[in-house]
């Protein structure tokens, strides 16, 4: 007895229809009516010994909407309402004392979201509202958690004691930054208020007090901690690496996008995210003020977010002694061995695999990677890059066949092949004859998978997420997200997220080229090579004519998302 055919392409876990809120894990009704919804749980990376990125079960890190929550020893101020405010005279830390002229700038922020629907890219989930922290800059802004207003179709901002929420719009989103800029165009919100100053890099054990509006309550929140650890963290919503402070605080739901003080009542810091596990108890990570400033100067440079660039070059650390002598370094070099450099980014047009990165902008890395940073410090060396803008050039000192060269490079952002997001745009989509195809990005994968994708996804689309890289600036990795079930593609019905490598022995490059040459296509047949060697054969005139239908009979309005029109 023959045995089944292997169904090619894994299911998803979940159907969309039951697929959970991706950015709403708790909702809860305050005072006001107004619905408080925290942002999703995403899980920690690391790399293991081969390079692989695996999540670890030790810990997760978690988009915040937060409050800090102080350990007992730390619990000294007392919360009386007077006149509907917590009386913030009572406290022990003097710190506190200095935050509180300070505190008229933290406003709460309320937001409602309609995020795609990534499994049907042609629908939005129902909306739904929450609540975060914001604080008032000169220039008549308001900063805020990118988190906070994604996906946003209404923003509001509600100052401290007062009963009116005003409408905001949002001027900037940095998504890897996980930072958004709001202003208001109302007079009165800004009236009696004085927006707050920006202070330097807190130290080591720094004391810090955090203010917010957390989730159980309308009111203000004063919180303190000290800062006990600086270094590159992985910032969850922008799937990237920045400069971060960790503090001996947790950030709970309700306090996302809320100032840190220093004790001078400076703000030092955004609240936004905070590792949670059971053996872990207050640690919580806030933004600092170099990533901070980058993000408003970037705004103020080129009048929108353009990003933080990158050196496109995966390294390998040079600690071992017989690896250095191999590649002709002396006792007098240190620096770290470039294994690929991304096709897409400039200085693969100078640099090459093999060549050792012996300092950046006249700074010296280290076998290991990092380079100087303050007295007893050190960081990773991807620090001094993050510190520049988009398009700006640094002089590269590189080691190659044992002689040394200096390059001006171009710095550009990451083009990834499967992007972390896709700025807020709504998914592209492309459908012929009751075939879906999509281009894959992760938050597809989290709608298609869950929070789990890492795990649940096909193996293949794991691959390339986690290491493949984008030869071009517009490749895509498209799929077939689901067949719609018809008379005309009986037997294809099983092919679920497979990915499209040719259509009629020509390379697809992404989903518009892919739109494009099915639409022109006058030949008899379409032919579609996927993977697995696996192909789907239409009649070409009766594919087009049952496409009609399809669409009619799913409520599915256009055949094509509006960007793959034009």
């Amino acid at each position: 007895m023959d045995k089944p055919a292997r169904k090619r392409g894994r299911k998803p876990k979940h159907t969309p229809d039951a697929q959970p809120n991706p950015n709403s894990t708790t909702i809860t009704t305050v005072a006001d009516d107004t619905v408080v919804a925290s942002i999703t749980t995403a899980d920690t990376t690391t790399t293991d010994r081969r390079g692989s990125k695996r999540r670890r079960k030790t810990g997760k890190v978690k988009n915040d909407d937060a409050v800090i929550v102080t350990s007992p020893e730390r619990r000294a101020v007392r919360h009386s309402e007077q006149n509907g405010e917590y009386d913030v005279t009572a406290v022990v830390p003097e710190s506190v004392g200095k935050v509180v002229p300070s505190m008229d700038a933290v406003v709460k922020v309320f937001c409602v979201h309609t995020e795609p629907n990534f499994s049907l890219p042609w629908q939005r989930k129902r909306q739904y509202s929450s609540s975060s922290s914001g604080f008032i800059i000169g220039g008549r802004r308001v900063l805020t958690n990118a988190h906070s207003v994604e996906h946003h179709t209404q923003v509001k901002v509600k100052k401290r004691g007062s009963d009116t929420k005003y409408l905001a719009t949002v001027l900037a989103i940095g998504t890897e930054c996980d930072i958004a800029m709001l202003t208001v165009n109302d007079d009165e919100f800004w009236e009696g208020v004085s927006p707050l100053e920006f202070g330097d890099l807190p130290a080591l054990q720094d004391a810090v007090t955090v203010v917010g509006y957390p989730i159980g309550g309308d009111t203000i929140s004063v919180t303190s901690g000290v800062v006990s650890r600086i270094e590159i963290l992985s910032y969850v919503h922008g799937s990237t690496e920045l400069l971060g402070l960790q503090i001996d605080a947790a950030i709970n739901s309700g306090n996302s996008g809320g100032p840190a003080f220093n004790d001078k009542g400076e703000c030092v810091g955004i609240a936004f995210q905070s590792l949670k596990h059971e053996d872990a108890e207050n640690i919580g990570y806030v933004i600092p003020t170099p990533v901070i400033t980058h993000f408003i100067r970037d705004y103020e440079k080129n009048g929108e977010y353009t990003g933080f660039p990158i050196l496109g070059v995966e390294w390998q650390k040079m600690e071992n002694p017989d690896l250095r002598m191999s590649m002709g370094m002396g006792n007098e070099h240190k620096g770290v061995r470039i294994k690929r450099i991304e096709p897409t980014a400039p200085e693969s047009n100078v640099l090459s695999p093999s060549d050792i990165i012996l300092s950046f902008d006249g700074v010296n890395v280290a076998n290991d990677g990092t380079v100087p940073f303050r007295h007893g410090e050190r960081i990773g060396f991807s620090y001094l890059v993050s510190q520049k803008y988009t398009g700006d050039k640094a002089l590269v000192k590189i080691l190659r066949n044992s002689k040394t060269h200096e390059f001006n490079i171009k710095l550009a952002t990451h083009k990834r092949l499967i992007p972390a997001h896709i700025g807020g745009k709504p998914p592209s989509y492309y459908i012929i004859a009751g075939f879906v195809f999509t281009a894959v990005s992760v938050p597809y994968l989290r709608s298609e998978y869950g929070k789990d994708y890492d795990f649940d996804a096909p193996v293949k689309l794991l691959d390339k997420h986690l290491h493949a890289m984008a030869e071009t600036v517009d490749e895509q990795l498209v799929v077939v997200s689901q067949v719609l079930v018809a008379d005309i593609n009986i037997g294809y019905e099983e092919i679920v997220n497979t990915q499209v490598l040719a259509f009629n022995n020509k390379p697809v490059k992404n989903l518009k080229s892919l739109a494009a040459m099915v639409e022109s296509c006058t030949e008899e047949f379409l032919k579609f090579d996927l993977e697995y060697e696996q192909i789907v054969v239409l009649r070409t005139k009766m594919a087009k004519k049952a496409t009609r239908d399809i669409l009619l009979t799913h409520c599915i309005p256009s055949a094509m998302s509006d960007d793959l029109k034009s």
